[in-house]
């Protein structure tokens, strides 16, 4: 635990001490970036020897009595079953991020459709910190916002990017050992069971395999909501690779620090390390930090005697986690992303269901185990008042925070698409998993405890193995040349430079982390952005239609890009600039035109 937990604090110490000490330069460089990695990496050696070298392993449920080995005749098995689990994560993990996106040929393929998006958006924030642009940068794709995104491990990427480090293999080599963590911290926090519902869950759509034989992502059409967690959160949703093994160490940490007496002597971070870890979570990954809040505030009321180190610990973590808040929300300039929604996607577009079906659809049997888990505990609860405790057992307060997580899942959208509320659902599942276990499976019969795993994991392990099962070719991206000679041909201009071109995700200015004035309206959207009368404007300065400058100086335009992209989706335009703004650069991948100065403030 001393390797993930040092791990954990060099990337954080890292992209904090690059934040602000690009901030003050103005961007960043490569002694920044060098600097912010010699301090993280000196704070992440420092933690390393300040914890003890053997942890003991503590379950979020070692309070309760368990059968023992002995009596359990599946007991002798579990490293069999460990070893199977983690021969699975092994292949998904090198399947997914050493195929992150290769080369073949002349173009850019990568291995997952359900990141053609997402890689492109991250690509453009790691090569956006990298060009050192102003700290906090201006969102590259929208002109009248600031970078609206919690995009601190683009920002870590963005320094090895600034030291040289080829984006490919570094983006594989974090994909790897991110998988690494997150296969440990799962393990140490709930055991085989909860690594295997990481990696396998799902409801009953993978269950269609019984009739069709063939592995396929059964979990990855337009009308599942449960999808599979590896393979649409963890290798898109770049600062899950963070925030899961962070987020489940602080909630081991607050488990036997919490805890019963015993426990506390287990504790495993120093009070620093752990406040660091939460304090900026934002910066990584918002909806995390709100799941790790909430089991704070529950700790908080159903603990009387931790409630002094929990305050100290949250108002300590106030005043950053704020700016941090702040900075990724355009200062908090932001449309509000809570908005009451009750059913999480029941009721929205191709997820739509009935109330029952939908839920035993997208979750099997997991939802009546979680409930019957929920009832058990309660029961044991009343007992335990009876008998003069007054407080909540440390599992029961885990339980009660997954509880208010789901349902604030449930009820509020935490952003502007109501699927994204997964980011939240996805915490209320991680702390019940290894409580599911040890509190009501464990105690069962090993056949029945065998059955309800394989109806519990049957439909996402399909649905994985499908969606790993993809084409030789994969799915094409970019083309090489293209991005390197667009690389060439804007190295000599301004980093603050705004383009004008065709706003789309795999743009090769994008891809080099220029800035232009409209990028892909999904991502924007998902960001609360509304540009609708950008996207206008743009378009009808790339038809070369009315006063088509004027349109350039009201969106801030300094170049105006004409390539491959533009030509196919602007055939009618008139390009009147080829006979009126001076050409700067041209090439088989197109040419740029400059408007001069005029149009933005430097």
């Amino acid at each position: 635990m001393r390797l993930l937990s040092a791990g954990l604090i060099y990337v954080a110490v890292s992209t904090v001490a690059a934040l602000l000490l690009g901030a003050n330069a103005g961007g960043l460089n490569w002694s920044i970036s060098f600097v912010s990695l010699i301090v993280g990496a000196t704070v992440g050696i420092a933690l390393f020897f300040l914890i003890p070298p053997t942890p003991v392993r503590l379950g979020p449920s070692a309070q309760s009595p368990v059968p023992a080995e002995d009596n359990d005749p599946f007991g002798k098995y579990r490293p069999i079953w460990l070893c199977l689990v983690g021969f699975a994560f092994a292949i998904f993990a090198f399947r997914s991020f050493c195929w992150l996106f290769y080369f073949e040929g002349e173009n850019i393929n990568i291995q997952s459709p359900f990141n053609l998006g997402d890689l492109g958006l991250h690509i453009t924030y790691i090569k956006t910190f990298a060009n050192g642009v102003a700290m906090w940068p201006e969102s590259p794709i929208y002109l009248y916002s600031q970078l609206r995104y919690p995009a601190g491990i683009d920002l870590f990427n963005g320094l090895l990017t600034n030291l040289g480090f080829d984006l490919r293999h570094q983006l594989v080599a974090t994909g790897l050992l991110a998988s690494l963590a997150t296969f440990y911290a799962l393990y140490r926090w709930g055991g085989t069971f909860t690594v295997a519902g990481f990696l396998f869950n799902g409801g009953i759509a993978g269950f269609q395999f019984l009739d069709t034989h063939k592995f396929l992502d059964y979990q990855g059409t337009s009308h599942v909501s449960w999808k599979s967690i590896p393979l649409t959160m963890f290798v898109t949703q770049r600062g899950l690779l963070y925030a899961i093994p962070a987020g489940l160490l602080l909630l081991w940490q607050w488990r036997s620090k919490y805890g019963s007496d015993p426990e506390k002597q287990q504790q495993l971070l120093p009070v620093w390390a752990e406040y660091t870890l939460y304090a900026t979570m934002p910066l990584f990954h918002v909806h995390t930090f709100i799941a790790l809040s909430i089991v704070l505030l529950v700790l908080f009321l159903t603990r009387p005697g931790s409630r002094l180190p929990l305050l100290k610990l949250v108002s300590a973590a106030l005043l950053p986690a704020v700016f941090f808040v702040w900075l990724t929300t355009d200062h908090m300039r932001a449309g509000s992303i809570l908005e009451w929604h009750f059913g999480w996607t029941q009721t929205v577009g191709d997820f739509k269901m009935e109330f029952f079906l939908f839920w035993l659809f997208n979750f099997g049997a997991f939802l009546p185990l979680a409930i019957a888990l929920v009832w058990i505990v309660a029961q044991q609860e009343s007992d335990r008042f009876r008998s003069g405790k007054l407080e909540l057992s440390i599992d029961a307060a885990y339980l009660a925070a997954a509880v208010l997580i789901f349902l604030l899942s449930l009820c509020v959208k935490t952003a502007p698409w109501e699927w994204d509320n997964i980011k939240l659902l996805i915490w209320a599942y991680f702390i019940t998993l290894p409580l599911l276990w040890e509190r009501l499976l464990l105690r069962w019969p090993a056949p029945a405890r065998v059955g309800t795993c394989l109806i519990l994991f049957f439909s996402g392990f399909v649905s994985l193995i499908g969606g790993l099962a993809v084409s030789k070719g994969g799915y094409e991206f970019a083309n090489r040349s293209e991005i390197d000679f667009v690389a060439a041909a804007v190295r000599r201009l301004p980093v603050e430079a705004r383009f004008a071109g065709f706003p789309t995700y795999n743009h090769p200015l994008l891809l080099n982390g220029r800035k232009m004035v409209c990028g892909y309206g999904g991502h924007l959207w998902t960001q609360g952005i509304n540009s609708t009368d950008v996207e206008s404007k743009l378009r009808n300065l790339m038809l070369g239609q009315g006063d088509w400058k004027k349109a350039a100086r009201e969106l801030q335009v300094r170049y105006l890009f004409w390539g491959k992209l533009e030509k196919a989706n602007y055939v009618t335009s008139t390009k009147p600039w080829e006979k009126q703004l001076p050409l700067v650069a041209q090439g088989g991948w197109g040419s740029i035109y400059d408007f001069g100065s005029a149009t933005k403030r430097y």
